[in-house]
C-alpha cells in the first residue's frame, strides 16, 4: 500500500522550506521513522521520516525546490520490495542520475559534501569547495558558506594604451552583483514587514547603571563557577528582571488574537543569538521558575545548538517575550522590532563609562541604554514606561530579584 508523506509543521509562523537533500533514493528500502529527506527552513534543518517500513517509490520534489507545509513530498510503499537498481522505474532512474551528478560535483577532488545551491554558487563564483568550512548539518556546505568564502573577482588586465589623442578608459571592475536571497534573509524580510504592518509599534527608552551587577559578578565569579560549572553572565540578570516585570505588567506578556486578548500565565523568554545561518531566537521556557545558574546553562545550550544549526523546532517556538542584545556588536541605541505575535521586545546595548550623578556628586559609572518596543494596541505608554523602570530598578539593585520585588 502506498503512503503519501506530506511536509510536516515547521514551527511557529514558518510555512515553507527548501528541499535540501534526499537521504533515500527512489527504489531504496526505508525503516519506520528513518529519515528520507532533509528540509531547510530559514532557521533549522528538519528531517522528514517514513511513517512505515517499505520502499520509497516517488520523490514529489527535487533538491532545491521550495515546498509548503502539508505539500506531498514523497511516497513510500509498505508492500513493495527494494530494487537493486534504481532503474526499476523512471523516477528511480532520474533520481539516481541526479544523485550521481550531485555526488560527483560535491566530492570532486575529494571535496566535502555540499548542498545543491552551494555547488551552484561555487561554480558561479569560482570557489573551491575543498577549502570551504561547512556549517550545515553534518558539516555540509551551505550557499552562505560559499558566499563567505568567495573572494572579490580579480581586476582584469588593463587594455593597451590607446592613441595619445584619446584618454585610456579606467577599469572599475564589477559594479553590481546579484545574489538570490537566502531562505533566512527572505524570512527575516517578511517578518520585519509583517511586524511593521500589523502592529502599532512604539519604543520607550531608559538607562541603567550596571555597577551593582558588575560588582556582584566580580565578587562571586569563581564561587559561581565552582558551584554550578557555568559562568555568571549579564543575560541571566535581564531574563530574571524581565520575567519579574512581565508578572507585574501582564499586557506585555499577552498577544492579540482576532478580537480577543490572550493573557499568558507562563513566561517563555526568547533570547536572540547568532547562529550558523544567522540570527535566531531560541526560547528559555518557564524562565520564571529557573535560577540564575539554570538560565545561564540553558542559554549556553541553546547558543551551542544555534551555532551548529542543530536547534529543534521546540527550541524556537512558544516564546512570549524577546530579549535582543545588540550591545555585543557595539550598538549604543536601537529600536528593536517585535517578534509577532509577541507584544514586547527588550533591547540591550553596549556598556559605556559615562558621568553619573550620585548623591549630588558626579561619578563615572558603567551605563547601558535600554529600549522596549511594544504594540501600542495592547500596551499603553504608561505601562511600557513602568515596565522598563521595573527592569531598571531590578538591575540597579539585584537584591530585588532575590526578594521578588
Amino acid at each position: 500500500m502506498s503512503n503519501t508523506v506530506k511536509v510536516p509543521a515547521l514551527g511557529e509562523s514558518i510555512t515553507e522550506a527548501i528541499v535540501a537533500t534526499w537521504l533515500k533514493r527512489v527504489g531504496e528500502a526505508v525503516a519506520v521513522d528513518e529519515p528520507v529527506v532533509e528540509l531547510e527552513t530559514d532557521k533549522i534543518t528538519v528531517e522528514v521520516p517514513s511513517p512505515v517500513a517499505g520502499v520509497v517509490t516517488k520523490h514529489l520534489a527535487a533538491e532545491g525546490d521550495t515546498v509548503n507545509v502539508d505539500d506531498p513530498i514523497f511516497e513510500v510503499d509498505a508492500s513493495a520490495t527494494a530494487t537493486a537498481s534504481p532503474a526499476a522505474s523512471a523516477d528511480a532512474a532520474a533520481s539516481a542520475d541526479a544523485a550521481a551528478v550531485a555526488e560527483a560535483a560535491s566530492t570532486a577532488s575529494d571535496g566535502p559534501a555540499a548542498m545543491p545551491a552551494a555547488r551552484a554558487e561555487a561554480a558561479r563564483s569560482g570557489v573551491d569547495l575543498a577549502g570551504v568550512q561547512g556549517t550545515g548539518r553534518g558539516g555540509r556546505i551551505l550557499k552562505e558558506d560559499v558566499q563567505r568564502a568567495a573572494k572579490p573577482a580579480p581586476a582584469k588586465a588593463p587594455a593597451p594604451a590607446p592613441a595619445p589623442t584619446k584618454k585610456a578608459p579606467q577599469n572599475t571592475g564589477e559594479r553590481e552583483r546579484r545574489v538570490k536571497m537566502t531562505p533566512l534573509r527572505k524570512r527575516i524580510a517578511q517578518r520585519l514587514v509583517e511586524a511593521q504592518q500589523t502592529a502599532a509599534l512604539l519604543t520607550t527608552f531608559n538607562e541603567v547603571d550596571m555597577s551593582a551587577v558588575m560588582q556582584m559578578r566580580k565578587a562571586f565569579k569563581q564561587e559561581f563557577i565552582d558551584a554550578h560549572e557555568v559562568k555568571l553572565g549579564f543575560m541571566s540578570f535581564f531574563v530574571k528582571a524581565a520575567t519579574s516585570a512581565l508578572q507585574a505588567f501582564p499586557a506585555v506578556n499577552a498577544e492579540i488574537s482576532g478580537e480577543e486578548i490572550v493573557y499568558k500565565n507562563y513566561y517563555n523568554v526568547g533570547v536572540a543569538v547568532g547562529g550558523g545561518k544567522g540570527l535566531v531566537v531560541p526560547v528559555i521556557r518557564d524562565a520564571d521558575t529557573l535560577g540564575f545558574a539554570e538560565i545561564e546553562k540553558e542559554i549556553g545550550r541553546l547558543a551551542g545548538l544555534a551555532k551548529t544549526n542543530k536547534l529543534a523546532l521546540s527550541d524556537l517556538t512558544g516564546g512570549t517575550f524577546t530579549i535582543s542584545n545588540g550591545g555585543i556588536y557595539g550598538s549604543m541605541l536601537s529600536t528593536p522590532i517585535l517578534n509577532p505575535p509577541q507584544t514586547g521586545i527588550l533591547g540591550l546595548h553596549n556598556i559605556v563609562q559615562r558621568p553619573w550623578v550620585v548623591d549630588g556628586e558626579v561619578e563615572v559609572r558603567p551605563i547601558m541604554y535600554l529600549a522596549l518596543s511594544y504594540d501600542h494596541r495592547l500596551v499603553d505608554g504608561r505601562e511600557a514606561v513602568q515596565f522598563l523602570v521595573h527592569i531598571k530598578q531590578a538591575i540597579e539593585d539585584p537584591r530585588r530579584l532575590l526578594l521578588d520585588l
